[in-house]
C-alpha cells in the first residue's frame, strides 16, 4: 500500500468556540451462529427511527464459512453483506469498507454526503485461533479518517468458556499490539483519536449460580450481576482495559438462547463419555466499548515536549472530539442464533479539520446514450493525482465504490484542461440507454477512496433506442444478458 499523504487541516474552519458538528453512529454486534440472515433488518437498523444515522458499523461473528459457501463468498458478497447492501443502498448509504476473516465480518457504511470526507481507509485482521494459525477467533478492523479525525473499529471474537477470562484479555492485547497501519499519524490502534472495541468478547458471569442469574434476569435486577461480570472484573486489574468505556448493562444477557426462542439454554449436552453436560449460564458475551485517546500530558518546562505530543496537544485543543452514548441494548426480536444482537447508538461531536472535498465535479450538458458526454472537474485542494484515477458513473442509491455503471480513466480521456477546470470525455456507448438519476464520483487511486461526488443529475432515456422499439422489458433482458456475459467472461 502506498504511504499516506499527510492531511493538512483547513485553517478557514477554525472558530473561536469549541463547538463541533454532531454525527449519529449506529453500531451492531451479533454472533449469528452460521445462520443465514432474517428477511427483515428494520428493527436491527432502526430504519423507522426519525433520526437516521450518519454512519452504520456492523460487526458479525460466526458468519457461515463452510468450504463451498466460503469459495462463493470470495467471488460474491456473502448473504449478510448482500442483505445489508440492498437494505441500506436505497436509503443512500454507501459501503465504504469491509473485511472478512472466516466467520468474522465487519462492514462500514456512510451516508453519501460524508463519503468524500472519509479518507485513509485501511482494513486488517489478526488470527488468534489455534495458536494464531486459524481464523475462527481473532479480530478484524477498519480504520479511517472522518473529517480529519482518526477512527478505528475493531470487531473481535475471543476465546470461549468460563475459565478463559485471562486468555481473552491476552488475545485482545495481542490483537492491539499486532495490528498496524501504513499511517504516520496513527500507525497503531491506540494512536487513533477514537477506538471502538466490540464483538463476541465471550466474557461470562462468574461465581453466581444458574438459579441466581436467571432470577436476576427475570426480575430485571441486572445490577446484581455486574460485579461478577468477567470483563468488569478484569478491568480492575488490566490497565489497557481501564481506558475503554462502556455503558451500563441495563439489558438482559445476550447468550445463550435456544434457537428460534427467547428461552435461555434448556438443552442437555452429551459429553464424550455419555454423561449430560451443564446448561450454559446466561452472560453478556456481546459488547460494545470505546476509547477516547487520553489527552497528552502538559509539557514539562525542563524536559520540553516532542513533536508528536505537541501535535496531539494542538489537535485536542483546536479540534475537540466528544462522544455520547445514546442507546445500549439487546434486540430480542431476532432468534435465528443462540446470541441476541446488541445495538449501540452514539453521537460524535467534532470540529471538522476540512469541510471541502478535494475535487468538485459535474456533468456537462444533457446526458443520454445518443451522444458522447463530458465531465467537468476542478481540484479544490492539492492531492496526489495518478494515471490510475478514474471517474465513475453511478445510479443514485449505489451500494459501494465497485457498483458503478461505467467509468472513465481521468488522464486517458482528458480532452481539455486549464488550472481550474478539467474536461473528461465519456463515450455514449458507456451510458445506459434507459437513463435514470445518477451521480459522478472521482476515485483517487493513490488515496484509495472517493474524493468528490457530483450533485445528482438526470441521464435521459435514449431516443434512438425508443425509436428502434427497444422497450423496457427487452432492455431489462438485454442488460441481464450482458451482465451475465461480463460476469463469466
Amino acid at each position: 500500500m502506498m504511504e499516506e499523504q499527510e492531511e493538512q487541516p483547513d485553517l478557514s474552519l477554525r472558530r473561536r468556540d469549541n463547538e463541533g458538528e454532531r454525527f449519529r453512529l449506529h453500531m451492531v454486534t451479533w454472533n449469528v451462529a452460521t445462520a443465514d440472515p432474517p428477511d427483515d433488518l428494520t428493527s436491527l437498523l432502526h430504519l423507522n427511527s426519525p433520526k437516521s444515522p450518519d454512519l452504520y458499523v456492523i460487526g458479525l461473528q460466526e458468519v457461515y464459512s463452510g468450504p463451498l459457501r466460503f469459495i462463493s463468498d470470495t467471488v460474491f458478497d456473502d448473504p449478510w453483506s448482500q442483505l445489508l447492501l440492498s437494505t441500506l443502498a436505497p436509503r443512500k448509504y454507501v459501503k465504504v469498507s469491509s473485511i472478512r476473516m472466516q466467520g468474522l465480518l465487519l462492514l462500514f457504511f456512510s451516508k453519501l454526503d460524508h463519503v468524500p470526507f472519509i479518507r485513509d481507509i485501511q482494513a486488517t485482521y489478526t488470527r488468534t485461533g489455534i495458536f494464531g494459525y486459524w481464523g475462527n477467533k481473532g479480530g478484524v478492523s477498519v480504520r479511517l479518517s472522518f473529517y480529519g479525525h482518526m477512527l478505528c473499529f475493531l470487531n473481535c471474537h475471543l476465546a470461549a468458556h468460563m475459565k478463559y477470562a485471562t486468555e481473552r484479555v491476552d488475545e485482545f492485547e495481542y490483537i492491539m499490539d499486532m495490528q498496524t497501519f501504513d499511517c504516520k499519524k496513527a500507525p497503531a490502534i491506540v494512536d487513533h483519536r477514537l477506538v471502538f472495541w466490540f464483538g463476541d468478547l465471550n466474557f461470562r458471569i462468574q461465581d453466581h449460580g444458574m438459579h441466581f442469574v436467571r432470577s436476576c434476569i427475570n426480575n430485571q435486577t441486572y445490577n446484581l450481576l455486574w460485579s461478577k461480570d468477567q470483563l468488569t472484573m478484569m478491568k480492575k486489574k488490566e490497565e489497557m482495559l481501564q481506558e475503554f468505556e462502556e455503558g451500563p448493562l441495563d439489558f438482559q444477557p445476550t447468550y445463550k438462547f435456544d434457537l428460534n426462542s427467547d428461552t435461555y439454554d434448556s438443552r442437555l449436552y452429551r459429553t464424550w463419555f455419555g454423561f449430560n453436560g451443564k446448561k450454559r449460564k446466561p452472560a453478556w458475551t456481546d459488547r460494545i466499548l470505546w476509547r477516547l485517546r487520553p489527552k497528552a500530558p502538559p509539557p514539562n518546562e525542563q524536559d520540553g515536549v516532542d513533536g508528536k505530543t505537541l501535535r496531539q496537544l494542538e489537535e485536542d485543543e483546536e479540534y475537540p472530539l466528544k462522544i455520547r452514548q445514546d442507546l445500549y441494548t439487546s434486540n430480542m426480536e431476532y432468534s435465528i442464533s443462540d446470541h441476541k444482537p446488541v445495538v449501540g447508538v452514539f453521537t460524535l461531536e467534532l470540529r471538522k479539520m476540512y469541510g471541502t472535498p478535494l475535487v468538485r465535479l459535474q456533468a456537462e450538458g444533457d446526458w443520454s446514450a445518443d451522444i458522447d458526454a463530458m465531465v467537468l472537474y476542478s481540484p479544490l485542494q492539492p492531492f496526489p493525482s495518478s494515471t490510475w484515477d478514474w471517474i465513475g458513473l453511478y445510479k443514485v442509491g449505489f451500494s459501494s465504490v465497485s457498483d458503478y455503471i461505467t467509468y472513465t480513466w481521468v488522464k486517458d480521456d482528458e480532452v481539455a484542461f486549464n488550472e481550474e477546470i478539467v474536461q473528461v470525455y465519456v463515450s455514449k456507448e458507456e451510458i445506459p440507454v434507459r437513463g435514470g438519476e445518477c451521480v459522478l464520483c472521482y476515485y483517487s487511486s493513490t488515496l484509495q477512496c472517493i474524493i468528490g461526488v457530483s450533485e445528482p443529475f438526470k441521464v435521459h432515456e435514449s431516443k434512438v433506442a425508443t425509436e428502434e422499439g427497444l422497450v423496457h422489458e427487452k432492455l431489462n433482458g438485454l442488460n441481464k444478458a450482458i451482465a451475465s456475459e461480463d460476469l463469466w467472461n
